[in-house]
């Protein structure tokens, strides 16, 4: 006699290989995606210098471009902008920091420029973006 099958018998296995193919599928469109999702960047060419080293709490980060436009924070911003932010920031806490980069072609005296920008609005803590020079190994 042939047995009968019911339904009410219990599951003893679960076959894991669907649960495998799928979390491997999503870790794959993960992986390709992740590429395209990168926070837009400013260009620029940094000076290098052997002695480079990071920089840890910078609350404000300033960059001029080739063009000599600024930036801060990563969003183009007006003088008078910067330096209400500034002051803004130095009102929040004594421990404000600025983080200066510059294109190497923009100008010594734009530097200088927003050097004393920084300054002038009270902020007395900064910092000179370099990035490090491979080739210098750091000796000297």
């Amino acid at each position: 006699m042939a047995a009968i099958q019911s339904g009410d018998e219990a599951i003893t296995g679960i076959n894991v290989t669907p649960l495998v193919d799928v979390t491997l599928v999503l870790l794959i469109i993960f992986m390709v995606t992740a590429s395209y999702i990168v926070k837009e960047s400013i260009e620029v060419d940094l000076p290098r210098a052997a002695s480079a080293g990071e920089s840890a709490g910078t609350t404000l980060a300033f960059v001029l471009d080739r063009e000599g436009r600024l930036f801060l924070d990563g969003a183009p911003v007006e003088r008078e902008a910067a330096r209400a932010a500034i002051r803004a920031a130095v009102a929040r806490g004594p421990d404000a920091r600025a983080l200066i980069g510059a294109d190497r072609s923009v100008p010594h005296g734009d530097v200088v420029g927003l050097i004393d920008l920084v300054r002038s609005a009270g902020l007395t803590r900064f910092a000179i973006q370099i990035q490090r020079d491979a080739t210098q190994g750091g000796e000297r």
